[in-house]
């Protein structure tokens, strides 16, 4: 990694033309030094960011690449391969491993041939109050039924958008409780800390009901009272029978030592408990006495910490592969993935205008942007100080050593779902299935750029080679060509030959890919669909 090349003082124009051509306004600067010629290129690179709010061009594509990855794998007619499970972009999560066997130990999914006997018997045990799941035999297979029209012999493949959501912590107005005197916010707190797991949970209950190998695309995202509930497209047809009694007999069970009140915190007198190297543990700040282990704190427990489970809302759509629906279904998915979950609503938002010129009510918004920012305040509260899992610094404030503590978490947890942008969620927002269409997100994004260069060479237009300065590209001796290095005059580089660099560089290759889309189109048909934004590489090459 290498610094940022940050907009400064009066360069705000040239990063709102950036902006307005899709160009990435934080770019990293590289120096690349061919060993051949002797010369050297500054080349920027594109941050990548997914959040609006850091860059809005590369958060616009990455919403767009997820769009891809959506629509490519949803309706599928046939089985696509295994995804890798060792590739860094492939998104690894417990739900993805279809082989392994999974057992909860103490809050966290661990292989099953890792877990303690005695957790395995605890945390197998069903939970008084829920229903036992329907069971179907599993297949093989990841399309899901064929169902055939009797009057017309036609054959349907229908696949199905979901939405789960968490039960109600109090009343709620305008996206802000009636009384947040009496708003649960801790339980609130502690469904968005375990939301992930969850949704773990409902999609092996899934797998295991529905006789099929269940793939999805979902997102994870906030409602206005800024409850996390998940978007989620799934490929076959499920009855909704048992869609409903998977997510009432769905449900994570925290077996973790009690969370009701702090018993150190950085603002008392004490402190916070310190390590002590001599026992290599976590000791009293005034009597240096131990704290107890994760283990001995979870070794008696007869009933868990907190039980997350689903709302009564649940939302079941079937659709089939081609339709308009089915294409606003996506859009819809992804609709908040560049937004932060406390950035996804504003009072502009929720009021429906950006412009109110009565003074009326504009006290009326004002109030409720207040009202909302405090709404978000108290969640927050209860976000950065509750444990996020067993490993978790916070449990140091509940006078309990986290799991395989070790030095250096005195200062509570680094885990992003403390952070007030994201009010307990801070983990992936995509949850993409292994077999959900057979690629990874790498792969997605190679085959856009693959449509772009085909079409550029069938209008006879030499595209700019992707590797044309590799780092595997070697002289005779065998040694590398190229040389990436951070510049050495950084100083001398300003951030508008930075942007001008990176728009000259896009407007040149927007210039060439327009002009091979005219050279494509028949006479008086007028410009193609833009084949890059709303159709899949595999549609095209169909």
């Amino acid at each position: 990694m290498g610094a940022l090349v940050v907009p400064v003082v009066g360069d705000s124009a040239a990063s709102a033309v950036a902006e307005a051509n899709g160009v990435c306004t934080r770019p990293l600067l590289r120096e690349v030094i061919d060993r051949e010629t002797g010369s050297t290129v500054l080349v920027p690179i594109p941050c990548g960011s997914t959040r609006e709010t850091v860059c809005v061009p590369c958060a616009v594509k990455a919403r767009r690449l997820r769009i891809h990855q959506c629509r490519e794998g949803w309706h599928l007619t046939e089985d696509p391969p295994m995804r890798p499970r060792a590739v860094p972009d492939a998104d690894p999560h417990p739900h993805d491993l279809d082989e392994a066997r999974w057992a909860d130990d103490g809050g966290v999914i661990l292989p099953a041939r890792r877990v303690r006997r005695r957790s395995v018997t605890r945390s197998t045990r069903h939970l008084d109050g829920f229903p036992e799941l329907p069971k179907k035999t599993m297949g093989q297979g990841t399309t899901g039924a064929v169902f055939v029209d009797e009057k017309t012999g036609r054959e349907h493949r229908p696949s199905m958008f979901l939405t789960l959501t968490l039960g109600s912590y109090g009343r709620i107005r305008d996206g802000v409780p009636v009384d947040p005197a009496s708003y649960d916010y801790r339980r609130a707190a502690l469904d968005a800390l375990t939301f992930s797991r969850l949704v773990d949970r409902f999609w092996q209950n899934m797998r295991r009901c529905a006789g099929y190998r269940v793939q999805y695309f979902a997102a994870v995202e906030a409602q206005k009272r800024l409850a996390p509930h998940l978007h989620a497209a799934v490929r076959g047809a499920i009855p909704r029978a048992t869609i409903k009694a998977v997510a009432a007999g769905t449900y994570f069970a925290a077996w973790w030592p009690p969370v009701d009140v702090e018993v150190y915190s950085p603002d008392d007198g004490e402190g916070m408990p310190v390590w002590d190297s001599a026992v290599a543990g976590y000791v009293d700040p005034g009597t240096g006495e131990l704290l107890p282990t994760w283990d001995d704190a979870t070794r008696d427990l007869d009933q868990p910490a907190h039980v997350a489970t689903f709302g009564k809302q649940l939302d079941i759509k079937g659709l089939l592969g081609g339709t308009p629906d089915s294409d606003r279904a996506v859009r819809y998915l992804c609709k908040y993935l560049t937004k932060s979950i406390a950035g996804t609503y504003t009072p502009a938002d929720q009021d429906g205008d950006d412009v109110v010129p009565d003074p009326a009510l504009e006290a009326v918004q004002a109030a409720r942007a207040a009202a909302y920012e405090a709404h978000m305040d108290r969640l927050h509260e209860h976000t950065s100080v509750l444990p996020c899992g067993p490993e978790c610094g916070n449990w140091l404030r509940y006078g309990v050593q986290p799991k395989n503590a070790t030095p250096g978490l005195t200062h509570g947890c680094l885990s992003p779902a403390h952070e007030r942008d994201n009010l307990g969620l801070g983990g992936r927002r995509v949850l993409v299935s292994r077999q959900w269409s057979g690629k990874t997100l790498t792969q997605h994004r190679a085959d856009r750029a693959a449509v772009v260069r085909e079409v550029l060479e069938a209008a006879g237009i030499t595209p700019e080679d992707a590797d044309r300065l590799a780092t595997s590209k070697t002289l005779p001796d065998g040694s590398a060509r190229y040389v990436w290095r951070e510049p050495e005059h950084i100083a001398e580089v300003t951030y508008l030959d930075v942007i001008a660099a990176s728009l000259r560089q896009a407007m040149t290759r927007r210039a060439q890919y327009d002009a091979a889309r005219q050279a494509a189109s028949p006479p008086g048909s007028g410009p193609p669909a833009g084949p890059v934004d709303n159709r899949s590489a595999t549609a095209i090459a169909a």
